[in-house]
């Protein structure tokens, strides 16, 4: 596989990768570093690839080592998941079709445009950075207690209207 041809899969494939990685680890900043140190394991490891079908489970199966690697640089962290309990998690993920994480992402956005930019700004704020929901009470007059109380609300409508649209069981 030449060089431009996996720079396009990676482009492709890389918000998958992050989910992978989101479910796996703490933050986002530790997503933004196993997903480098990842695609620099994938760079080196270019020849290996016969085919674009081979991209996504390999990428997966580099991504799944790099944050076990990672997870073990931080192992005196106690809020960490068990290291079991994550490769179970990286597995269940890379066995799941891509189609069904389009699927699952298209409803999400669906979703999403339901709620008003007010309540879509405070939805995605945990995703943005560690302390949006903190800083979004302080502009508002609000406690972070509130908002996280909201949030939690705004939450479960958000989950039972992705299950509505993907027709799955709450």
């Amino acid at each position: 596989m030449n060089e431009e041809r996996f720079l396009s899969l990676f482009l492709q494939h890389e918000r998958e990768l992050a989910g992978v990685a989101r479910a796996c680890l703490p933050t986002w900043d530790a997503v933004d570093d196993v997903l480098q140190e990842s695609s620099l394991v994938m760079w080196r490891k270019i020849d290996q690839l016969r085919s674009d079908d081979e991209f996504l489970p390999w990428a997966k199966v580099i991504l799944r080592f790099e944050i076990l690697k990672y997870r073990r640089s931080l192992s005196r962290d106690r809020l960490l998941l068990d290291d079991e309990l994550v490769e179970l998690i990286a597995v269940e993920e890379s066995s799941t079709p891509a189609d069904l994480h389009a699927e699952r992402r298209s409803a999400v956005q669906a979703c999403l445009e339901k709620f008003s930019t007010e309540h879509r700004t405070l939805l995605l704020a945990p995703y943005m950075r560690d302390d949006a929901v903190k800083s979004i009470a302080e502009a508002a007059g609000k406690t972070a207690n509130s908002l996280y109380k909201r949030l939690g609300r705004l939450r479960l409508k958000l989950h039972d209207c992705v299950h509505l649209r993907l027709g799955t069981p709450r």
